[in-house]
This record gives structure tokens, C-alpha cells and sequence, in this order.
């Protein structure tokens, strides 16, 4: 990556963040001319033009390209790992309940279910992939309650009664509950399950400017290894559609300053240090998968 790309490609983002589309899209083929074989730079062009002969709304995160990037690439070792730690723990366990928080379609929850769970309750704002989920422990007789809701309208409603849980988890989902909002989101937790388990990335903390070198230079780097993974050489039949309808709208997201934020990581250090303010004694973490993004940690506080 030529110092002159970047600085090129600085300028896509910044012209993409501020809404000069025409900008972004004229740079964004300027630098993949520069350096063809960079992927992250010939992926973006493709993505402008798209943008700009269809707009964002037809293509910006398709659930074909969602659906073939989450059960594809790197994912398949992170799901896979995460659902053996979350087993190893619920072998601890004679019997136990749990509460599944953003469970999604269960990817890590299904596979890590034995026969000890008593009581399962599941949290989930999606109602399609909660529904996918509700079906499969159905056809598995496993007892269990949904929600469809964010926690935060758990909490709120109470669907579920004055309850706790043996225990609580959360895979890759509290990072969409925004940071103010975090630290009370925790207490509730600690003081509903005896022992909370997160899976969650320990992304860099990129503070200040949204434009700024560390982070762009950062987003370039692993998305150039993110979209590798799903490359027509890998991926013939969906990596196309993971790049262009899952990776390329996620990473320009990142710089888009007209969208809303729909998710907030930070370093695992920061979840434990959270975790003991919010009254948890014992806080430990494992490596689950060295991801593309940023490696995956099950964090187990108590």
C-alpha cells in the first residue's frame, strides 16, 4: 500500500462521509487504477458505482450477503469455538438456567446446547432470525421463552417476570448497546445471573477523528484480509455477494457521517474493567478465534 494510495483513498472516505458521492466514486477508481491488486481498493469501486447507479438503500447490507458471510470465511472457526467454550461451561452444571441475550438464529447457541438447561430464555431485536431460532428449539423439544426486543426493552417490560439465571450470555451483541447506556446495562445483568458470559472482539478504542490515519489505516488492513476470505478464488459461488452486499456497505459505514451508529466495540480490557464496576468479582478471559477483524474473546465474570 503506496503512501500515495492512501492519501488518495483518505479522500474517498472523507468525500463519501461528507456526501459527495460523485468525489468518492471519481477518486475511488483513481486509486484502484494505482494498485489493481489491492482488493479493498477494487472492491470500493465497484461498491460506488453500484451506490451510484442503484443508491444505498438496494445495497446496503442484503440478507443474502449477511446469510453467506456469518455461515462462511473466518466465521465458521469463531461460531464453531465460541459454542465449544460456551459447552465446556454448561458441563460445569447439573442443571442450570440460562438467558441468551441477541441470540440471533442461535449460530452459537444451538450447537452448545446439551440437556441440562432447565429454563432458556432468548433476547432477540430481530424478529426473522428469533422466529428461525424459536423453530429449531422447537423441533429440538427444548423448553425455552423469546422475546423480541432489544435488552434495553427487556428491562423496561419485564416479559419474563422478576427472574434470574444461572446463567446469562451475550455473542457478539452487546456491542450494539451504546456506550452511556452500557454500564447500567451490565448492573441489570449482574444482578439477574449468578455468572455472565460475552463474547466479543477487542477492537482498538479509535477515539477522536473519525477520519483519522491509525483508524483508516486499521479498517484498510483487516478488511484487506476480511475480504480475501470470501475472494471468487475462495468463494466462487457467494464471495461476490459477501463483499458487495455484506463487507463493502459495513466498512463504508464506518465513515458515513449521514447514518446512525449501530454498534460501539472497544478493547476487552474496557468490558473487564465495566464488568467490575458493574459489581462482578471474578472476571476472566480466553482467546476464542484470532478473527480477521480483531481477535474474539469469551469473557466469564461472576
Amino acid at each position: 500500500m503506496s503512501s500515495f494510495a492512501h492519501s488518495l483513498f483518505l479522500r474517498v472516505l472523507r468525500a463519501w462521509g461528507e456526501g459527495d458521492l460523485a468525489t468518492a466514486l471519481l477518486l475511488a477508481k483513481d486509486v484502484a487504477a494505482t494498485e489493481p491488486d489491492h482488493i479493498v481498493y477494487r472492491e470500493a469501486a465497484v461498491y460506488l458505482e453500484r451506490v451510484q447507479r442503484e443508491g444505498k438503500q438496494n445495497v446496503y447490507i442484503s440478507p443474502e450477503g449477511f446469510g453467506a458471510f456469518i455461515r462462511g470465511g473466518g466465521n465458521i472457526g469463531l461460531y464453531s469455538n465460541t459454542s465449544d467454550l460456551l459447552r465446556d461451561v454448561y458441563e460445569e452444571y447439573a442443571s442450570f438456567s440460562l438467558l441468551d441475550v441477541g441470540v440471533g438464529d442461535g449460530l452459537a447457541l444451538l450447537p452448545a446446547l446439551i440437556e441440562n438447561v432447565h429454563q432458556l430464555d432468548v433476547i432477540e431485536p430481530s424478529a426473522a432470525m428469533l422466529a428461525n431460532t424459536h423453530d429449531e428449539l422447537q423441533a429440538r423439544n427444548i423448553r425455552h421463552r423469546t422475546f423480541n426486543g432489544t435488552l434495553q426493552d427487556h428491562i423496561k417490560q419485564a416479559p419474563f417476570g422478576e427472574m434470574r439465571w444461572d446463567v446469562a450470555q451475550a455473542t457478539y451483541s452487546l456491542q450494539s448497546v451504546p456506550l452511556p447506556e452500557r454500564p447500567a446495562m451490565l448492573q441489570w445483568l449482574g444482578q439477574h445471573t449468578q455468572r455472565l458470559l460475552i463474547a466479543e472482539f477487542d477492537a482498538p478504542d479509535f477515539a477522536g477523528d473519525l477520519f483519522g490515519n491509525e483508524r483508516v489505516r486499521y479498517f484498510i488492513e483487516r478488511y484487506k484480509k476480511g475480504l480475501a476470505e470470501y475472494d471468487e478464488a475462495n468463494v466462487a459461488s457467494s464471495g461476490g455477494v459477501v463483499k458487495q452486499g455484506f463487507l463493502m456497505p459495513v466498512f463504508f459505514g464506518g465513515f458515513d457521517l449521514s447514518a446512525a451508529r449501530t454498534n460501539w466495540e472497544m478493547p476487552i480490557d474496557n468490558w473487564v474493567e465495566l464488568l467490575k464496576d458493574a459489581g462482578f468479582t471474578k472476571v476472566e478471559t480466553k482467546l476464542i478465534y484470532p478473527y480477521w477483524w480483531a481477535k474474539a474473546y469469551l469473557i466469564d465474570a461472576q
